[in-house]
């Protein structure tokens, strides 16, 4: 890796989290040192755990570019100046070995242009490879070949980064910004635009622009914070020099009050203030501040009056939200015809200019910007019509030259979509398999909660789609049936889904409701139904493979703990975090940490209080990973669990699993007969440890309260010496103190300030 700016070194880590030890090399070796550790301390943390970074060495160029000949593959990320690159890229090309490959970061430079010179060897294995910041969490990877790319140095960098990168991978054409910076930038400019005319304020911008049209909650102003306004003024400014079209050229200019702020060094995070700007109050607390676009002094925030967000709702689609948004008689309706219009016009004239397909245009902004639905999916949504109309109001020039072709042939034929179905999955053979499968009414059977979906190959699959997945009795029902189902008729199970999270967990109100109305029996159906259901999965006649992603958290933990395997997105984040809200695991968890640590100790020692105790502090202090090699320290995935680098091969992956296992002459695992428990030997240790925490105020008094019971059930009940009990024994105690706590006051107190707030109560 060639530079060890904010990009480099995260693209570095990056290469790192997949396991792939990186050489970061900057001017000195202590530029490089610097790097290295500045990435280690940024938020969200670029690496998957703690010791990743181990991965990366660091070295200045005069001593690292001699060690090029071992590299497979170099990447270029130093600063955006084509001179500096060159002369570079000019050291590169003596020092690399033949056939290895070659790319640059750039986000706006020239890919054919930095190659001039070079050798035919350099020139054949060189390309663009535009990854979005920060590299981790934004999957695109826009990759830019020239003419002299070999079409298999483009094959090699597209499956390794599809694969082991966790990549959603779009091939660009060598055009100016490419696809995703041209094509965002020009709607960008036109709300820059309305904003300097004071027709919206900045938080007005924001309210409309986030999730309402479902993007991420940093909508315009808080997103060109965090990129970073220098960054955003220096691709604006390469579109303007190097586009062709003149009327381009000319939307690609800053408005006055963007370049003053430029000037004045309000770039956004990295400064300290941008768009906003978050200091202390007099009583020391955190306020944020919003910049005046007139003044460029930094004002209370405003919080907008705009109806019709509200009115919209969530309960719709995120296409049918927008449509009616877009056509309201009002603030928010008249922004989205003056901006979004005449960017999506754009959007489909460009297309054929930057990239091989529309489809990439829409995966593009999917991928690298966290739309819901790209520029062409959006004109679907809102109709063809409708959103020529308003750019013809408001941005008369686009259409000056003809309605964009993309357009025309709907226009002509009286259809209102350019598509005559949704998107297309990038790769059909292995992207969004559930969805295909559902779309080919492979559903076996299904429930408000969940469904059966036939994925072929002998394999079922259990697809959760409640609200955020949350897992109430339909849950619970289809899970049993799908273990039945796949037993007779099938040859393996998969538990998973294609939404960003696979669980929030059990259904917390539903709990709460029957806790406040007493209804004592019913929790224990419950409790005692989910039991039966994971253990179902464990003990089933087929392998169950389950395929966490994102949050698996509480309930959705203990239904991942109970597969034969587990099969995780990189990208899960998952916990037993009942604790949090007054209570403990009960619906298996607590009884799989407790059997799994007491199998772990260390070879030959019978001394159970160190697994067990690690298990005891997971669970009490509800630790979620912070990716799936994080989830293998703290337990929740073991050494012969599976982890899938990009999200949209998971599915696809955890069938492969299944079918593997069966391959391997699948065999249910016997009962837990005796499992080994410490009794008083472990309890009384770990009693101590809480009464030493509540004594030093550490914790509260209800909190001692959970964690006595939490250490009760890990040590197999009050017995007087160690012994070994059945995994019946542990899941009766752990349904007993789930019981006895949810019937506490300060418990549904817990309960109660977490659905209303989202955040725990510590009472």
């Amino acid at each position: 890796m060639l530079g060890a700016g904010v990009m480099g070194a995260q693209i570095a880590a990056h290469f790192a989290n997949a396991g792939v030890p990186a050489l970061l090399l900057d001017l000195t070796a202590d530029a490089a040192a610097k790097g290295l550790q500045r990435t280690r301390t940024l938020t969200p943390d670029p690496f998957f755990t703690s010791d990743t970074w181990k991965l990366i060495s660091t070295a200045g160029f005069d001593e690292g570019l001699i060690r090029l000949g071992d590299a497979d593959w170099i990447v270029e990320a130093v600063v955006e100046q084509l001179d500096i690159k060159r002369q570079l890229l000019a050291r590169v090309d003596a020092a690399r070995r033949p056939g290895s490959i070659v790319s640059s970061n750039t986000s706006a430079i020239s890919i054919t242009a930095l190659a001039e010179g070079r050798s035919d060897d350099f020139r054949t294995h060189w390309l663009g490879t535009h990854f979005f910041n920060p590299p981790r969490y934004l999957r695109l990877l826009e990759v830019i070949p020239t003419t002299d790319t070999s079409p298999q140095t483009v094959d090699t960098v597209h499956q390794f980064a599809d694969r082991h990168l966790g990549k959603g991978v779009v091939l660009a054409k060598d055009s100016p910004g490419f696809i995703g910076n041209h094509v965002a930038l020009y709607g960008m400019l036109k709300i820059l635009s309305t904003v300097a005319a004071g027709k919206y304020t900045i938080e007005e911008v924001d309210a409309i622009t986030g999730p309402p049209l479902g993007r991420p909650k940093s909508a315009s102003f808080r997103t060109i914070d965090l990129a970073g306004l220098d960054i955003v003024a220096h691709v604006v400014d390469d579109l303007h020099q190097r586009l062709s079209d003149e009327e381009a050229r000319a939307t690609f200019v800053l408005p006055r009050f963007v370049r003053e702020m430029l000037k004045r060094g309000l770039t956004g995070e990295k400064a300290g203030q941008g768009f906003y700007k978050r200091v202390k109050t007099a009583a020391g607390d955190s306020e944020i501040l919003t910049l005046d676009p007139a003044t460029l002094d930094y004002r209370p925030q405003n919080r907008p009056k705009l109806p019709s967000l509200e009115a919209a709702g969530t309960n719709v689609s995120t296409a049918e939200r927008i449509r009616t948004l877009f056509n309201g008689r009002d603030r928010v309706g008249e922004f989205l015809r003056t901006t979004l219009a005449p960017a999506l016009v754009y959007a489909a004239n460009v297309a054929p200019d930057v990239a091989h397909s529309r489809d990439d245009v829409d995966w593009v902004l999917r991928w690298g910007f966290g739309w819901e639905l790209g520029p062409i999916e959006l004109i679907d949504a809102i109709g063809v019509k409708a959103v020529l109309d308003a750019a013809r109001e408001h941005s008369p020039e686009l259409l000056e030259s003809g309605i964009p072709p993309l357009l025309s042939e709907p226009v002509r034929s009286e259809r209102d979509t350019i598509r005559d179905g949704s998107l297309l999955p990038a790769d059909t053979t292995a992207f969004e398999i559930l969805r295909s499968a559902r779309e080919r009414s492979r559903i076996v059977r299904k429930n408000a909660g969940a469904s059966l979906v036939d994925l072929e190959d002998g394999v079922l699959c259990v697809e959760f789609h409640s609200k955020m997945n949350a897992i109430g009795a339909d849950t619970i029902q289809m899970l049993q049936a799908g273990v039945r189902e796949a037993s007779k008729n099938f040859a393996a199970l998969v538990v998973g889904n294609e939404a960003p999270h696979f669980s929030a967990g059990a259904n917390l109100m539903l709990v709460l409701l029957e806790a406040q109305e007493e209804n004592w029996d019913e929790i224990d159906l419950m409790v005692r139904a989910f039991q039966q259901a994971t253990m179902s999965l464990r003990y089933a006649d087929v392998p169950v493979v389950v395929a966490p992603s994102g949050l698996a958290l509480g309930g959705g933990c203990e239904i991942a703990l109970h597969g034969d395997r587990i099969q995780a997105a990189a990208e899960t984040y998952i916990g037993l975090v009942e604790v949090g809200v007054g209570l403990i695991p009960g619906g298996g968890g607590t009884k799989e940490m407790t059997a799994r640590a007491s199998e772990q100790r260390a070879a030959g020692s019978t001394d159970l209080l160190p697994p067990i105790q690690q298990a005891f502090e997971t669970i009490g202090f509800g630790k979620v990973s912070t990716s799936a090699p994080d989830a293998r320290r703290l337990g929740y995935l073991q050494p012969t669990d599976g982890v899938t680098m990009n999200r949209d091969r998971l599915i696809a992956d955890a069938k492969a699993r299944a079918l593997q296992r069966v391959a391997d002459g699948y065999q249910p695992p016997a009962l837990r007969t005796a499992v080994p428990v410490g009794g008083d030997a472990v309890l009384a240790p770990l009693k101590l440890g809480v009464h030493l925490a509540w004594r030093a105020g550490r914790i509260s008094d209800h909190d001692a309260l959970i964690g006595r019971k939490l250490a009760t059930i890990m040590s197999g009940g009050t017995l007087p010496h160690p012994t070994t009990v059945s995994e019946q024994h542990l899941l009766d105690l752990e349904r007993e103190a789930f019981m006895s706590l949810v019937a506490e006051r300060k418990t549904q107190e817990r309960m109660q300030h977490t659905l209303k707030t989202g955040k725990p109560l510590r009472n």
